[in-house]
């Protein structure tokens, strides 16, 4: 975050995250988590861009499509799944 960052700050961000987790994404897994985080971490910071929606159609343009399988492969983000019970 730039600037100074006070606990309204930090509670504004974390609000933001709950709403979504409570209103557009209902189920999230462990696994993914921190794809999450760093998506509303991007909105957040970027939340007073006023082109915020042409930046992102450009960029996303400009990539391309993750594969189902390289999206679910098990060591995808070993730092973020648990490790499973054998």
């Amino acid at each position: 975050m730039k600037g100074d960052v006070y606990t309204n700050t930090v509670e504004s961000a974390f609000s933001l995250f709950k709403r979504a987790l409570a209103g557009s994404f209902h189920q999230v897994s462990i696994k993914h988590l921190q794809r999450y985080l760093n998506e509303f971490g991007y909105r957040f910071n970027r939340r007073e861009t006023a082109d915020m929606f042409e930046q992102t159609v450009a960029r996303m343009a400009g990539i391309g499509a993750m594969p189902y399988s390289k999206l679910v492969e098990q060591n995808a983000f070993t730092p973020f799944v648990r490790p499973s019970k054998a």
